[in-house]
């Protein structure tokens, strides 16, 4: 590869990964932490924006984009989050018999499934690895978003199926929420005890792969 082509990869790596440090990033902020003219870095992170590795907000500021959310999840999933949530997953299971699904931002507005342990009723919520949900309305959207209740875990009724109810947990790691735990229970299986239940299951199991991936 050419001298000046590959200068041009180095920097356009180098303002990718300051958007992700950043979590979002101006223009300005960009070419600063980068030490880069705002020309030379608008027109990268411009080639960026197009491809789907950046996008950009309402108010003009660059963000990760679509295709790059969705390769972080694969390989973040692939590599560290399914193996280290596997064990955590099953005490869920062991605990509540329902079953336990792990989801992760997708493309857009939707998280994507990765993971899933069935639990041991007859009646229960079985594989949708690789499927998305939207986040608007879905209570992983909601943990994925930052939407965490005082109890630790977000619970919601007839969301992506009707008569389920959907307990979810967060898994973090640097203040960040990578990921999200939740079971799906048919709504007649579950009083005000089961909740606390369900939900005090997922906290623990969430914490504990949190933990395991270096949170604090």
């Amino acid at each position: 590869m050419p001298e000046n082509s590959t200068r041009t990869v180095q920097r356009a790596l180098a303002l990718l990964a300051a958007v992700c440090e950043r979590g979002d990033a101006s223009l300005a902020e960009a070419s600063r932490d980068c030490d880069l003219s705002s020309s030379t870095a608008f027109r990268l992170m411009r080639t960026l924006e197009s491809s789907g590795f950046l996008a950009r907000s309402s108010d003009h500021t660059f963000r990760p984009g679509p295709w790059l959310i969705r390769l972080g999840a694969q390989a973040f999933s692939q590599d560290m989050l399914v193996p280290l949530s596997r064990g955590p997953m099953e005490s869920v299971v062991e605990a509540t018999g329902e079953s336990v699904c792990l989801s992760v931002p997708g493309v857009g507005d939707t998280a994507m499934y990765v993971a899933i342990v069935e639990g041991t009723y007859s009646v229960r919520h079985t594989n949708w690895v690789g499927r998305t949900i939207p986040l608007k309305g879905s209570a992983a959207g909601e943990v994925l978003r930052g939407g965490i209740p005082e109890a630790g875990y977000v619970v919601l009724e007839n969301t992506v199926e009707e008569d389920v109810t959907a307990i979810c947990a967060p898994v973090c790691v640097g203040g960040e929420v990578p990921a999200a735990m939740s079971t799906l229970v048919p709504s007649y299986r579950l009083d005000e005890r089961r909740r606390q239940v369900c939900g005090a299951a997922l906290v623990a199991a969430a914490s504990e792969v949190s933990q395991a991936l270096g949170a604090e």
